[in-house]
């Protein structure tokens, strides 16, 4: 039987690094709230898929107000996130059937493609867990901040560059094996739902990922976003 699609969004986000009085999330992006544009990404690619967004509970009220302003007509479950990520995370994955495949993506990445989501769907026939990676072009340098917060050398070995990869969202898994590897406890570790999943031991599969699939951090990264939107 062919498994229902659900995708997680995580909004928990702030303008603190963006430098905005509104979160990043609902900041607008070509006319839209940036989640808004995530969540269209998804449904347009896959119109059959379940729609799940986990925010803070300060933020749900605005984002209702949001979708009302800006007529986003896609049911959704709205979740109370959680004090970290991985508490939102699972808080969500409860509205979640097992026998399903879940994706979970960075509310603030609403440059995916339609062709990655697809891809990634599609691959899951055949997989536990999928997760789309890049890798990583810049030479890396071991180092460290010293107690006067200046950026020193460690001693240690520089990382090959060749052996290192960026992992991007969105992250796909078996409904069930992911509700089972955040049955786990919190772990200050678990920086992705990979890593979660990876604890649990659930195998992890790899796809490249999409140079144009930025997530929204700073105010330098909504402006190549704006740019890009208008090509």
């Amino acid at each position: 039987m062919e498994r229902k699609k659900y995708v997680i969004f995580t909004a928990g986000g702030s303008g603190t690094r963006m430098k905005s009085s509104e979160p990043k999330q609902f900041m607008l992006l070509d006319g839209l709230p940036v989640l808004h544009r995530s969540i269209l990404a998804f449904v347009e690619a896959c119109p059959d898929v379940k729609v799940v967004t986990v925010l803070p509970e300060e933020h749900i009220g605005r984002w209702e107000e949001l979708c009302v302003t800006y007529a986003l007509d896609v049911p959704q479950k709205i979740v109370k996130g959680g004090i970290t990520r991985f508490h939102s995370v699972r808080n969500a994955l409860e509205k979640v059937p097992g026998g399903a495949i879940v994706a979970v993506h960075d509310g603030v990445r609403p440059n995916v493609s339609a062709g990655l989501i697809r891809t990634m769907f599609e691959k899951m026939r055949s997989c536990r867990a999928l997760i789309p990676v890049l890798p990583v072009t810049d030479t890396l340098k071991s180092l460290t901040r010293n107690a006067d917060g200046e950026i020193v050398a460690t001693g240690d070995p520089d990382p090959d560059r060749s052996r290192v990869y960026g992992a991007q969202t969105p992250q796909m898994f078996l409904s069930e094996d992911l509700k089972a590897a955040y049955g786990q406890p919190f772990d200050t570790a678990f920086t992705d739902d990979a890593s979660v999943a990876s604890r649990y031991g659930i195998p992890l599969s790899y796809i490249e990922g999409e140079r144009n699939n930025i997530k929204l951090t700073i105010p330098e990264d909504f402006l190549l976003l704006s740019r890009l939107w208008k090509l």
